[in-house]
C-alpha cells in the first residue's frame, strides 16, 4: 500500500517567514503534534545531504527515523526522504506567496509503508490526514501570533 497524503493551509505571514521557519527542523517540535525530538546528526543548518533524527509518537507508537535532506529550494520547496526508520517516507513541504502577504503551505507525506505500517493500512493514512491538518493549523497559529 502506498500512503500519499497532502495538505495545506494559508497563512497570513510571508512566504520567506512561513519557508525559513517550518525548514528549520528544530522547530519542529513547536508544531508537529507527534514529534517529540530533534537531534541532528550533521552539522547545521539544514542543507542538502544533511541527516536529522526525529522521535515521534504515532498511534500510540514510539518512532524514530532519521530524515536526509533531499532538496532545499529556498522560500518554494524543503524535501526529506528517510535514511534510516521503520519505512521509506519522503515529506515535502512546498509555499507559493496566495496574496498581499500570505503563504499557501503544502505538506506531503509519500511513502511504502512495511512492517506495523503496512498492517494498519489505511488507518494509518486516515490518521496522518488528520495529524498533518492539526499540525499545519498549529503552524499557522504559532506563525500568526507572532
Amino acid at each position: 500500500m502506498t500512503v500519499n497524503v497532502l495538505t495545506e493551509i494559508v497563512i497570513d505571514r510571508p512566504v520567506s517567514v512561513v519557508a525559513a521557519y517550518a525548514s528549520d527542523p528544530d522547530n519542529a517540535t513547536d508544531w508537529y503534534v507527534n514529534i517529540v525530538g530533534v537531534n541532528w546528526k550533521t552539522p547545521k543548518p539544514a542543507v542538502e545531504g544533511s541527516l536529522v533524527e526525529f522521535t515521534a509518537q504515532f498511534l500510540g507508537r514510539k518512532l524514530v527515523y532519521t530524515y536526509e535532506v533531499a532538496e532545499v529550494i529556498p522560500d518554494a520547496r524543503f524535501v526529506m526522504r528517510t535514511a534510516d526508520g521503520p519505512f521509506p517516507m519522503e515529506t515535502t513541504y512546498t509555499f507559493a506567496t496566495v496574496g498581499d502577504g500570505k503563504t499557501l503551505m503544502t505538506l506531503r507525506n509519500q511513502g511504502e509503508p512495511s512492517g506495523f505500517g503496512k498492517i494498519m493500512g489505511r488507518l494509518m493514512e486516515i490518521a496522518m490526514r488528520r495529524a498533518n491538518t492539526n499540525d499545519l493549523q498549529k503552524l499557522k497559529s504559532i506563525l500568526e501570533a507572532r
